[in-house]
């Protein structure tokens, strides 16, 4: 009997931190793509002032990365 108890607490403690590993990394990954968008739409805006962009264009690509970082910040509204 302790022997059954034994394994399903051992079962239950890894389900519980495959979970939480995966879940850190998904916050992880998700955290390193807000980030990336952040930069690109640094990157874009610095190119639109300094010309090496077309500024119609540029700001098309800056509106499309905003409604990607907005869709990316509710779902990690929805994580938390």
């Amino acid at each position: 009997m302790k022997k059954i108890l034994i394994s399903i607490g051992v079962l239950m403690t890894m389900s519980f931190t495959t979970s939480t590993v995966t879940n850190i990394m998904y916050n992880r990954n998700l955290y390193e793509a807000i980030v990336g968008l952040e930069d690109n739409i640094n990157w874009m805006s610095e190119d639109i002032r300094s010309g090496r962009i077309d500024q119609e264009i540029g700001e098309l690509y800056v509106e499309s990365f905003n409604e990607t970082l907005d869709h990316l910040d509710n779902l990690a509204k929805e994580i938390k």
